[in-house]
């Protein structure tokens, strides 16, 4: 359970990414836009790559839609799951799908289950400055099977943007803002994260750290490749 806690907890970090367009400078929501993060176990190895595609961008009323799409492969390209996730925006907001929040193993591992999500959107302000806290997220998701009912909760608080820094991957050097969160994660126990991520306007979430509540290491994703 805490090894599917922790990945759950860390794919959720590396699912940020931004790109300069008319209406986000958050996500990227330009249909064909693609891009790569590639995830480390606490030790700096290579335990996954998520390969990210925006597809299918749409107007409804006065907001962009899009669609994206990701696969997540292990460290010997074999795929492990994939899944889709919508994000909106509307020239001052950006508004991730709180199902996003959600590993696609969990649904793997409950399939054959009846459940119900609900909770609040990731908002993503197109301006940011040091000091600006960011709103909170939350997912509730009820599963029952054969009488037996089980919840998993999950939020994202303390959202702020602490600094700038300069970050390097694979894609170059880029000045970025530095942003923390705390997750609290229960599914029959209780667990408390922390995490720390690096962002820039034209290349999106250049590096993500998660942290246990003693302030250990436990994952971390790169920005390996992208395309628009």
């Amino acid at each position: 359970m805490k090894t599917l806690l922790n990945t759950f907890i860390l794919l959720f970090i590396t699912s940020i990414a931004i790109s300069q367009n008319n209406c986000s400078k958050f996500y990227p929501l330009n249909e064909g836009t693609k891009f790569q993060i590639t995830v480390y176990d606490h030790k700096e190895k290579p335990s996954a790559i998520i390969d990210y595609d925006v597809v299918n961008v749409r107007k409804s009323g006065g907001d962009k839609i899009g669609t994206i799409n990701s696969v997540m492969t292990d460290g010997k390209g074999k795929q492990i799951t994939e899944t889709s996730f919508d994000v909106s925006c509307n020239g001052e907001v950006v508004s991730v799908d709180f199902k996003s929040l959600i590993n696609p193993q969990i649904f793997e591992q409950f399939g054959n289950m009846d459940y119900e999500i609900t909770g609040t959107n990731m908002e993503w302000p197109n301006e940011l400055s040091v000091g600006q806290k960011l709103p909170d997220a939350t997912m509730d998701m009820k599963i029952s099977m054969s009488g037996i009912n089980m919840n998993m909760t999950l939020k994202i608080t303390d959202r702020k943007v602490i600094g700038k820094e300069t970050i390097t991957s694979p894609a170059g050097s880029f000045n970025c803002f530095v942003i923390t969160h705390t997750t609290d994660m229960k599914m029959g126990v209780s667990q408390r994260s922390t995490s720390k991520q690096w962002v820039t306007e034209k290349m999106g979430a250049i590096k993500s750290v998660n942290y246990d509540k003693n302030g250990k290491v436990t994952g971390s994703s790169l920005l390996t490749k992208f395309e628009e």
